[in-house]
């Protein structure tokens, strides 16, 4: 699919759609009570800063003409509390929204993860994770601004832009109407240049979206990037998106900053004609103290309307990556509890196939029509050609991917119908590609049961064989290994993955090709400590390599949607099918 490459943007050609920002307002309303008082300070700082220029009117009007220092000396007292009130109530609102702000990145980010811990497997094999990142951490951090002080600057602005105009009129009217005049001029430019903004911010999105994705692909394959001298290709392909992203990135810069020439000129070109007007054609009415009253409330006029101007833009950029983290939060979770789902009960571990059909996009069958049914305690193996869908059987299992037709039952119970919870926590899964999160190996073997002791720990690492080489490292089973497991060798892993798998205690236990990276030493060793873990435990066993799955109390081999033959080693080898032809291949090799 395009949408899970790094080098195709992601296609966003809906119009502006304000229903984004007003179903932002839930995080909004959570903090509805600090926005309200930064929106107080807010008006009282506006207030204090715009007394100023009505004390410089009176003070040259009046008292300069008729040398009352005392008024002078009142009113520059006057002056300096304004100032110091209008920098304090804003000092406080600064820090309210600084709050506000990051209380909202959290409420967000928090939701996001929450639902991406939800979501099937499917959609992450659909999108690069660097375009996964690249929402929950930039287009959230960009998103908290616009819903914290964006909403509020708006507010303010347009207060101080009629609070301007109202001190402004009741200077002088009719050189007020001559500053006013240049509005319609500017709406007209901004009629033109919005469109152009928001196209390209939204590339900016894109190119910086493909960038982060490349970055992520590119550091999970460093290893065999050097293994096999990618390197200046890859930096050629890095370097060709970065470039993509820097010609994006000034082309909305040079697009945004046509709002700011376009308003310093229209007000610039206004003040001269209200100085020319005023002072030519007005004549002595005009008093210099008005004059220049009038011309600086001109010049902070203009101020709102172009923050105006720039918080339109904010929310258009605010709205298109609400789109993406929306449209996130909206995937639909396909794998989820029933409406009127139950708890499953301890099971013994009985599993029945009951006419199973699925396919993984709808098209094409993995299986079709599949019949099994398993005892409790039986250890099953499955054989078979890759992509025949072993896999897809011990997915199915653990409701990882839900069927199509038909249902998969535990002790009779219909996996659809009970909790994942209560699923998934009787369930034992280790996997070929065994991963290992930051932090220590006790922690890592203790995932799975937070509430396991270290005597636990310990017993289950020693019957997976992993006790020894455990003991080995610096500093025993507290020993901090890096993300993902990088100090360790690839069997080191498994080890301790296989340890973690068995101290959750399963009822039923899958092992998907759980041995491929371990020594034949190793896993003969592994394999004496398995039997007595198995035993009373239904498990499913993935392998290729035959030789370690001969004891298990049925082999089954799949092929062709389903299962051509099942039975005990000795009874497939007698039959000389399928599994005959595969087992005596891999002996003769």
């Amino acid at each position: 699919m395009a949408r899970n490459r790094y080098d195709v943007d992601e296609t966003l050609e809906t119009p502006f759609n304000i229903h984004h920002l007003l179903r932002a307002g839930v995080y909004i309303k959570r903090h509805k009570t600090k926005m309200l008082l930064s929106l107080l300070f807010s008006a009282i700082s506006a207030v204090c800063s715009l007394v100023g220029p009505l004390l410089i009117k009176d003070a040259i009007n009046i008292a300069v003409p008729n040398r009352d220092y005392g008024m002078l000396i009142w009113q520059a007292v006057l002056m300096a509390v304004s100032i110091v009130l209008s920098i304090w109530f804003g000092w406080i609102r600064s820090k309210y929204m600084t709050i506000v702000g990051q209380e909202i990145i959290y409420d967000i980010r928090k939701d996001l993860f929450d639902h991406l811990q939800k979501l099937p497997f499917q959609f992450y094999d659909d999108r690069p994770h660097g375009k996964i990142l690249t929402r929950v951490i930039n287009y959230v951090n960009n998103v908290s601004d616009a819903l914290s002080n964006g909403i509020i600057n708006f507010i303010l602005e347009t207060f101080n832009l009629i609070l301007i105009a109202g001190f402004m009129l009741a200077c002088d009217v009719r050189l007020s109407l001559i500053v006013m005049a240049g509005i319609p001029l500017f709406l007209i430019v901004v009629f033109f240049i919005k469109p152009a903004q928001r196209r390209a911010w939204q590339d900016v999105s894109n190119k910086g979206s493909n960038l982060n994705a490349y970055l992520h692909e590119s550091l999970d394959g460093a290893k065999i990037t050097q293994s096999f001298v990618r390197e200046e290709e890859n930096a050629g392909i890095y370097d060709k998106l970065n470039r993509k992203y820097v010609k994006s990135w000034m082309k909305a810069q040079f697009t945004s900053n046509l709002v700011w020439y376009s308003v310093d000129n229209i007000s610039a070109w206004v003040i001269s004609a209200m100085y020319l007007i005023g002072l030519l054609t007005l004549g002595p009415a005009v008093q210099v103290g008005t004059l220049i009253a009038i011309a600086s409330y001109a010049w902070r006029f203009w101020q709102p309307i172009l923050q105006l101007s720039n918080l339109y833009n904010t929310f258009i950029n605010a709205v298109a990556y609400l789109e993406r983290i929306f449209e996130m939060i909206d995937e639909p979770v396909t794998i989820d509890d029933a409406p009127d789902a139950y708890e499953l009960p301890p099971i013994t571990g009985a599993v029945q196939f009951d006419h199973v059909t699925f396919s993984y996009d709808g098209s094409v069958n993995v299986l079709e029509n599949l019949n099994l049914d398993i005892q409790a305690g039986e250890s099953i193996a499955l054989v078979g050609p890759t992509g025949a869908g072993k896999t897809t059987i011990v997915n199915l299992i653990s409701r990882f991917y839900n069927v199509n037709e038909g249902a998969v039952k535990l002790d009779g119970h219909d996996i659809s119908k009970v909790t994942l919870h209560s699923l998934r926590s009787q369930m034992g899964i280790m996997l070929q590609d065994s991963f290992i999160f930051s932090g220590t190996i006790l922690d890592n073997i203790r995932y799975g049961r937070l509430d396991a002791t270290e005597e636990e720990i310990i017993a289950a690492a020693k019957t997976v064989r992993a006790h020894d080489f455990i003991m080995e490292m610096e500093d025993g089973y507290h020993t901090q290994v890096n993300e993902r497991g990088s100090r360790l060798s690839q069997g080191q892993k498994q080890l301790i993955a296989f340890a973690r798998t068995l101290l959750s205690d399963p009822r039923i236990l899958v092992l998907d090709e759980a041995t491929s990276s371990i020594d034949a030493k190793t896993e003969r060793l592994l394999q004496e400590g398995l039997q007595a873990l198995l035993k009373g435990r239904t498990s499913f066993i993935i392998a290729h390599r035959l030789s370690t799955i001969k004891n298990c109390d049925r082999i089954m081999y799949v092929r062709d949607k389903g299962i051509s033959e099942s039975g005990s080693h000795a009874e497939l080898i007698e039959k000389h099918g399928d599994y005959y032809h595969l087992y005596t291949a891999q002996v003769e090799s």
